[in-house]
């Protein structure tokens, strides 16, 4: 019973998926924590870029608009 207990607590096959989960989740807490932090800057850029292309004139030239 004792050997059993040992050879399952030295078991490392399932180390390799552990270590790989704990990295996809540090990259997941990193990357919301990049758009919180900046979230607002990006959205503010988007919104200056909007303005800028509804506030620009047409070309001159031929094309008709509708």
């Amino acid at each position: 019973m004792l050997q059993k207990t040992k050879n399952i607590l030295m078991n490392q096959n399932g180390q390799g998926l552990v270590e790989y989960g704990l990295i996809i989740a540090l990259i997941a807490v990193i990357a919301i924590g990049a758009l919180l932090v900046l979230g607002p800057t990006i959205s503010e850029k988007f919104f200056d870029v909007q303005k800028e292309i509804e506030s620009a004139k047409p070309a001159s030239g031929g094309g008709g608009g509708l």
